[in-house]
């Protein structure tokens, strides 16, 4: 094959494929609906089961439900038939996937389902194939080729299928309101968790580690202090220990600037007065925003009487996964 017939069997299978996801759009109807509340008002768990390829596809919609709010999680049809049927019970909703209808291993335990009344929601591309006609509600997946070119390997129907799944899940997300922080919840190690979930008291400096002088101390014995805590900064507090303001490396690339005695000049004429503080309890995502719309790479956390309690900067941040 030459790179242009490498590149026209792709297209042709995109097309395949998207002809698929398209004729789906004529077949949501009122059974949709329907499946959507059986799985909404489910009391147990939506347990999602399938064979081969589909079972494959059906592990991802069981793990894309689990994520957006809806209990769910993947039974392999041939382990039901030995001992994982188990898992079933009447509370839960049964969802199972297979092209044909007629996988052996899905039609072995359809009497079983229905023996624990356990609502069943197939998808299939055969309206008149055992596993839809057993179901109590049959989503038509409408697939009049594969991809694949000797109609065998699962492509378009495959495709179909979880799409399929992403509408019921998304369908299901949005009736129950399922918020960005929900989200978060779910995935505590991923990034969006890490921005939703992280607070600056989770990150910050605390104690001794924060870089702190009083007024009066000398810019050379400041810059101690910053080089020591390695924070970029330093607060400048007073004698009742309330911030007056911050030193950072930008006031010092300015001081020197000015050519002062670092040794005899007092921290508090150089530094920055009225600086950006937070507040502890607010989310790292937060301080980052105030970080950028300042253009600042450090920030104090100060109490109610303006007393600094906490330090970080971008490092800590990054460090943290924040950014």
């Amino acid at each position: 094959m030459t790179s242009k017939d490498f590149i026209q069997s792709g297209q042709r299978t995109i097309e395949l494929e998207l002809d698929a996801v398209n004729n789906l759009l004529q077949h949501l109807d009122e059974r949709f609906t329907r499946a959507c509340e059986l799985m909404l008002n489910c009391q147990g768990r939506v347990i999602v089961t399938g064979m081969g390829k589909s079972g494959h596809i059906g592990n991802k919609i069981a793990a894309t439900l689990a994520s957006t709010g809806t209990p769910a999680f993947f039974v392999h049809p041939g382990e039901a038939s030995h001992g994982d049927l188990g898992m079933f019970t009447g509370n839960d909703v049964v969802l199972a996937l297979s092209n044909s209808g007629e996988t052996a291993e899905l039609v072995t335990i359809l009497p079983l389902i229905k023996r624990m009344k356990a609502p069943l929601i197939s998808i299939t591309a055969k309206p008149e194939s055992t596993l839809s006609q057993s179901a109590d509600v049959s989503l038509h997946i409408p697939v009049d080729r594969e991809a694949c070119p000797l109609g065998l390997a699962p492509t378009s129907s495959t495709t179909a299928q979880l799409v399929m799944g992403d509408a019921l899940a998304i369908a299901l997300l949005e009736a129950r309101g399922f918020s960005a922080e929900d989200f978060a919840f779910s995935h505590p190690g991923g990034a969006l968790g890490r921005r939703l979930l992280l607070l600056v008291d989770d990150i910050m400096h605390t104690g001794d580690e924060i870089p702190m002088v009083s007024r009066g101390t000398s810019i050379r014995d400041a810059l101690l202090e910053v080089t020591q805590k390695r924070l970029g900064m330093t607060a400048v507090v007073d004698e009742g220990g309330h911030l007056s303001g911050i030193f950072t490396d930008g006031d010092l690339r300015r001081t020197l600037d000015q050519e002062v005695d670092l040794k005899t000049t007092g921290i508090e004429e150089v530094m920055t007065a009225n600086c950006t503080t937070i507040r502890s309890g607010i989310l790292a995502a937060e301080a980052l925003e105030v970080m950028q719309s300042r253009k600042i790479n450090a920030l104090l956390i100060t109490d109610a009487q303006n007393r600094p309690i906490g330090a970080l900067n971008m490092h800590d941040l990054l460090k943290a996964g924040v950014i």
